[in-house]
């Protein structure tokens, strides 16, 4: 039997995306934002709000690279989360961490993140409900030792983190349990 828990956001996992973008001077700023995905095959969205310091770091590069946590980088993922660029103007500099700019779009890749998409501003969106900022995914990079022999990205390899918003965790992926568009298949024939 189920038990009423009240309005939680309850959907799991969630991603640990480390959200890159260049200020005026182009000093670089990380975020942590666990709420966002792809909106298209060539497009993501980032739920964050306009008063982040990444939220106009991006109004004013029009560019951003959205890179994947991982259980190595656990620490310095959750203290992009926890800092505020706002209000700590070394926030990138104490984690030790290396930036190249990006020969894609006007953003920084972080190095040390196995995964990252460079992405170039679409548009804003504001509501009196939400705070987004959508953005057209132009190149992927990836580590080479994560890709596998046909040149794909081999999720397991990646070991990326995912969010927990009941408890505030992070765990890590497991193994791939079923074929999309496959596992399914034999419910069609009936």
């Amino acid at each position: 039997m189920k038990k009423d828990l009240g309005a939680l956001p309850a959907v799991f996992p969630m991603p640990v995306l480390m959200v890159a973008a260049y200020d005026e001077n182009e000093k670089v700023n990380v975020m942590n934002a666990a709420w966002g995905q792809i909106c298209d095959m060539d497009k993501i969205i980032l739920f964050i709000d306009d008063d982040r310091k990444t939220w106009s770091n991006i109004k004013t590069s029009r560019a951003f690279t959205v890179a994947l946590a991982d259980e190595a980088h656990v620490d310095v993922a959750d203290f992009f989360g926890i800092a505020s660029g706002n209000k700590m103007n070394d926030k990138f500099e104490r984690t030790g961490y290396h930036a190249v700019k990006s020969d894609k779009v006007n953003a920084p890749i972080i190095d040390e993140f196995p995964v990252a998409m460079e992405c170039e501003l679409l548009e804003f969106l504001e509501s009196d409900h939400v705070s987004g900022i959508v953005g057209k995914i132009v190149n992927v990079k990836a580590n080479e030792e994560l890709l596998d022999e046909a040149g794909k990205i081999d999720a397991s390899k990646i070991k990326a983190i995912m969010f927990d918003q009941f408890r505030n965790g992070y765990y890590g992926v497991g193994p791939k349990v079923a074929q999309a568009w496959n596992a399914g298949a034999g419910l069609m024939k009936k």
